[in-house]
């Protein structure tokens, strides 16, 4: 199986390295950030690590995550990146503004454990990977 590569942006240090772990232990090449960062410069990280999967807090201290998934989608070299967002914010206009912005899957926060998280962003990756290239018609 081919080694998948995930980008990780997640302020708080628990849940960053918990979901590096978990990720780092399967078949995926992890890089991460604690979001320290300006939007710019974590824009670029993202770029040089040229990933297939995001997963995104969108509530960072320095930064607007909405914002970085706008730049993400309409930047003609990731607007082919996968992005997971999980969040605090589980009230419908975040929800809305999530999709509308291109991000793939919206999770919330409450009675979080990284390594359920890991396990379902795991299974959706697995079973896109399967129906990739596959042509269908839907009824």
């Amino acid at each position: 199986m081919e080694t998948k590569k995930i980008f990780i942006i997640e302020d708080d240090a628990n849940i960053l390295y918990g979901l590096e772990s978990q990720f780092a232990s399967g078949d995926f090449e992890v890089d991460i950030s604690e979001a320290e960062e300006e939007l710019e410069e974590l824009l670029s990280k993202v770029k040089e690590a040229d990933p297939k999967y995001v997963i995104l807090d969108v509530i960072l201290p320095k930064i607007d995550g909405f914002e970085l998934v706008r730049k993400i989608k309409s930047d003609p070299e990731l607007s082919e990146v996968e992005i997971f967002i999980f969040t605090d914010i589980s009230d419908e206009d975040s929800r809305q503004r999530s999709l509308e912005l291109g991000a793939d899957y919206l999770f919330f926060k409450e009675d979080f454990d990284t390594f359920e998280f890991a396990e379902k962003v795991k299974k959706i990756i697995v079973n896109s990977d399967k129906t990739e290239g596959l042509d269908y018609e839907r009824e």
